[in-house]
């Protein structure tokens, strides 16, 4: 088992709720430090993000994970929510929030393709260039 990503403030990092498990949101932290930090930028290559979205999504991933006890296993993955934060008139969310999907369904097969939201926003904690935020079930 994978060690849970270190919380960065008062909160956990996975919780389980009937048949569902809600992950906090993740951003791309390796031992509790960004991998990548900044705002997306118009004029960026898109590919210098790919690692710290996968890593964002890892984290997620991995607080679901921890939460399932010996006899239990992810079923699907519901929904994910991709917050990117970026320029003002960048609308590249959907590619950026396209790593994370190759990630899970990388991970995960077929059970991880699932509906999503890619949202762009001003800012995200310790200027992160994303978030991510899982929902699964589990049986």
């Amino acid at each position: 088992m994978e060690k849970n990503p270190i919380p960065q403030g008062k909160y956990i990092p996975a919780k389980k709720s009937q048949n569902l498990i809600f992950s906090a949101g993740m951003t791309p932290r390796l031992d509790g430090k960004l991998i990548i930090e900044g705002r997306i930028m118009l004029s960026d290559d898109l590919n210098k993000f790919r690692d710290g979205v996968r890593q964002a999504t890892k984290n997620a991933l991995v607080a679901i994970k921890n939460t399932l006890e010996e006899n239990q296993e992810i079923d699907s993955i519901v929904t994910m929510t991709v917050y990117v934060n970026a320029e003002e008139d960048f609308t590249s969310q959907s590619k950026i929030a396209d790593f994370a999907s190759e990630y899970i369904v990388e991970n995960l097969g077929e059970i991880a393709i699932c509906s999503r939201a890619a949202i762009g926003v001003y800012s995200l904690p310790g200027n992160a260039p994303v978030e991510v935020q899982l929902v699964a079930s589990y049986r």
